[in-house]
């Protein structure tokens, strides 16, 4: 599958098997997970399966999810 860039077409990631959280709720309000060949992560909105997708080292994934985890981000002005 070669490099990615972020923004790609969600398409263009042939074979990937997408997962989202089991919280998810029935209006497809949530985003979806998929490893990458070469251990990078894909994540996309489940309203646009074909729009982009953002490519994240698994790194920047697992300093997202502690942050979340810990609760650093319970607080973002919405």
């Amino acid at each position: 599958m070669g490099s990615f860039h972020n923004g790609v077409s969600a398409d263009s990631l042939e074979g990937v098997k997408w997962r989202k959280s089991r919280h998810s709720g029935p209006q497809g309000n949530c985003v979806e997970l998929a490893a990458l060949p070469g251990g990078d992560v894909a994540l996309r909105n489940s309203r646009d399966p074909q729009g982009p997708a953002l490519i994240y080292s698994r790194a920047e994934i697992n300093a997202f999810l502690d942050g979340a985890k810990d609760g650093e981000f319970d607080l973002l002005d919405m």
